[in-house]
């Protein structure tokens, strides 16, 4: 991950999937994001060859005339490609174009914000499933945190600041939201209650500080920090009342706190080869970490945005191809940006999104359904699906597992869209 300083109004905080360690100036590295946007950012996003030369602007620069991101939405209704593509043949597939009958989405998916200009992302869930907060640029350039029901229309915007506020996150009870906000100069940790009003200032360090996550019982918060001389992102651990001393706890991305336990989930990067992110956790012993064990890598993906399900049985993450080489089925490239969920030691891995387009952040409810942000529609809203394993205890409906040779040798389950009609 690296931060890109544009002055002072202007930091943007992108992913480098191959690395990222500290700053770095230009921002020309093939780079996918993560969730956390900040506006008058400019976020490259690869085309289907997955050629970093060929990434084009995703966002908009401050003050800058609308890009493609101000268009209107299509219809969010899901499309099957024979609707859309016109140049069938009987004997096989034309060249650069869509596949008549290959699965577009999962039927099961449920869309739960309606923004039709900028974008809605970084969803997270209460304890009780009813409420859903998430960060947005659907008013101003610079994201605010909205609040809203899970089935409901009406949003209520929780902060309105000229600064970037994301990453929200409900504490276990649900009467306060941690976030992430460069309000003061440089990112920090802050919380506010549900019921809104100011908000309060838990970090206050040099560095910059990004993506709480709650203690269990709701007094702690672990988040990740890059100091302001360093280049490496850190781990630390602060009481959430901003009292006392903070607790470094080792290196790496993105934490999130068991909800059963003193286990932080994590994303760090490999030290060779490929130097791509893998999902690691480390159990905390009387507040001293321990055991840090690497759940899931892969040798031609970054692993991403690791989150845990509530009862702390199963993990989610967000798979990221950034060399385009990576093969599926019928030999089509793995998707850029996909959700897979799996066991908490690291087993059963099975992929959830169909990988016609960019799906991150992904956050369970306490149902089991599984929350992200996604394109699929047009504009980026907040959708969700059935997570396998859920409280049905299989497969989500409308939903096939299949058997899938990945590039390393390894079988894996994913799973497709099962298309019944238009």
């Amino acid at each position: 991950m690296i931060g890109c300083a544009g002055g002072k109004s202007r930091v943007c905080w992108l992913v480098v999937v191959f690395a990222g360690l500290g700053p770095v100036a230009g921002c020309s590295e093939l780079r996918v994001r993560v969730g956390t946007w900040v506006a008058g950012t400019e976020v490259a996003q690869p085309d289907a060859s997955g050629d970093p030369d060929s990434a084009t602007d995703g966002r908009l620069d401050s003050g800058n005339a609308p890009s493609q991101w101000d268009k209107a939405s299509p219809d969010p209704a899901v499309v099957l490609a024979t609707a859309r593509e016109r140049n069938i043949t009987m004997f096989g597939e034309l060249p650069d174009t869509d596949s008549a009958y290959a699965p577009r989405a999962n039927l099961s998916a449920r869309q739960h914000s309606f923004t039709e200009e900028g974008a809605d992302f970084d969803p997270h869930v209460d304890h009780t499933g009813q409420r859903l907060v998430f960060a947005s640029t659907r008013h101003h350039f610079t994201p605010d945190l909205y609040i809203k029901s899970i089935d409901g229309v009406a949003v209520t915007q929780l902060t309105s600041d000229p600064a970037s506020d994301v990453q929200p996150v409900f504490s276990p009870n649900g009467t306060r939201v941690a976030f992430a906000s460069d309000r003061s100069g440089n990112w920090d940790i802050w919380v506010v209650s549900v019921d809104g009003g100011p908000p309060m200032q838990v970090t206050h360090a040099a560095s910059d500080e990004v993506h709480p996550s709650w203690s269990p019982d709701g007094t702690q918060l672990v988040f990740c920090s890059l100091p302001e001389r360093g280049g490496q992102w850190e781990l630390w651990i602060r009481d959430a009342s901003a009292r006392g001393t903070k607790r470094f706890i080792g290196y790496g991305l993105f934490p999130e706190w068991s909800p059963m336990g003193n286990v932080v989930l994590f994303q760090r990067a490999r030290e060779r080869g490929s130097r791509l992110f893998s999902v690691w956790t480390i159990t905390l012993v009387d507040g001293e970490p321990r055991y840090p064990t690497e759940l899931a890598s892969r040798p031609n993906m970054a692993l991403i945005q690791p989150t845990w399900e509530r009862g702390g049985s199963r993990v989610a993450y967000t798979s990221v191809s950034p060399y385009g080489d990576a093969t599926g089925e019928a030999g089509r490239p793995v998707a850029a940006s996909d959700i897979w969920v799996m066991d908490a030691d690291g087993g059963a891995q099975m992929r959830l999104t169909d990988g016609f387009s960019p799906n991150y952040g992904a956050a369970f409810a306490p149902d089991g359904r599984m929350f992200f942000s996604t394109r699929r529609a047009g504009e980026e809203n907040v959708w969700s699906l059935t997570a396998v394993g859920g409280a049905a205890g299989g497969p989500a409906a409308g939903v096939t597992a299949r058997r899938e040779t990945t590039s390393d040798g390894r079988d894996r389950d994913t799973l497709g869209a099962t298309i019944t009609g238009p």
